[in-house]
């Protein structure tokens, strides 16, 4: 099986890389590809890349992400997570591949205190979110073999995230101020490549059937809990993991979304339903601190620090 993936080197796609390899043959692109296109804002290339390549199946983990940054940029954040995704889509209906794709929460308007689920109504408080909306609707429509997971508070060992900034603020300072009106689960990386090449396998059989599970799927970590709680889970584990790390910030201060104003509106309701996914693909998935715990666990005894300092 030949797979593409697009957006090698990003938080997802880096972790795919891995678990994508024993699937089959996969050609692994980014923006910087020379070879073959991986620059979403080349549609012309894509569809090109698509065509020269015949792919069984596409991983599409690349995207716009910079949410503040789209309320500036809205051509562009449209190009990438809107007409890139639809220019795949048709690709992939011409040569009958499965697409998958990556979306988030942000579709969601972030109201009430339930988990969102797949049916519920949509209604995406910025740019960011639109296009994304955008992207999921232009390939529902493109195309019928697609799978697109939707995702939120997505962290990996590689690379910035939420849980190092906090570690490395609580550092260098004896207070912090961290939103606590905002809800999710933590999800890793690791955790959606894993499942990706597991939902891979599944519609990738040879059964008639597995045309049935395509359609929109929400994967996150289960459990929830506010950027607040994510931070003091985080650093009350680093100091269990490495008793010797020094942290001057003795009072750690919840603070309302308000206190930190941004160009772009987040949504306080993250939280997403994965019963869906689970049913659908036989899975049971993780509490959110099992992949925070070994995250830490993994990158803590290292350089971590040191190299937060170069």
């Amino acid at each position: 099986m030949k797979i593409l993936l697009l957006g090698k080197n990003g938080q997802v796609g880096w972790e795919l890389q891995r678990s994508l390899a024993p699937l089959g043959e996969l050609i692994a692109l980014d923006r910087h590809s020379s070879q073959f296109c991986g620059d979403l804002g080349n549609l012309a290339g894509l569809a090109e890349t698509v065509r020269a390549i015949q792919p069984r199946v596409i991983v599409n983990a690349a995207a716009y992400t910079a949410v503040d940054k789209a309320e500036s940029e809205p051509e562009l954040a449209h190009t990438i997570n809107a007409l890139a995704p639809d220019a795949l889509a048709r690709e992939a209906a011409q040569t009958g591949a499965w697409l998958v794709h990556y979306s988030t929460d942000y579709v969601f308007d972030g109201s009430g205190m339930l988990p969102w689920s797949e049916t519920d109504a949509t209604g995406p408080l910025n740019v960011y979110g639109t296009s994304k909306l955008e992207g999921e609707a232009l390939i529902a429509t493109s195309h019928r073999r697609h799978l697109i997971f939707r995702t939120s508070w997505v962290y990996a060992a590689r690379g910035g995230n939420f849980a190092r900034t906090m570690l490395r603020l609580a550092q260098e300072r004896e207070q912090l101020t961290v939103i606590n009106d905002q809800l999710g689960a933590p999800t890793g990386a690791e955790l959606i490549a894993d499942i990706t090449a597991h939902a891979i396998r599944q519609v990738c059989r040879q059964d008639p059937a597995a045309e049935a599970l395509a359609g929109v799927y929400h994967l996150g970590a289960d459990g929830s809990t506010t950027w607040f709680d994510y931070a003091k889970h985080v650093i009350a584990q680093a100091q269990r993991i490495q008793p010797d790390l020094k942290i001057k910030a003795v009072d750690v201060k919840p603070v309302p979304t308000s206190a930190f104003p941004t160009p772009a509106r987040r949504p306080l309701n993250s939280r997403l339903d994965t019963r869906k996914l689970q049913a659908a693909f036989g899975l049971t998935l993780p509490a959110w601190q099992h992949g925070v715990d070994r995250m830490l666990e993994e990158t803590l005894p290292g350089q971590l620090f040191q190299g937060n300092k170069q």
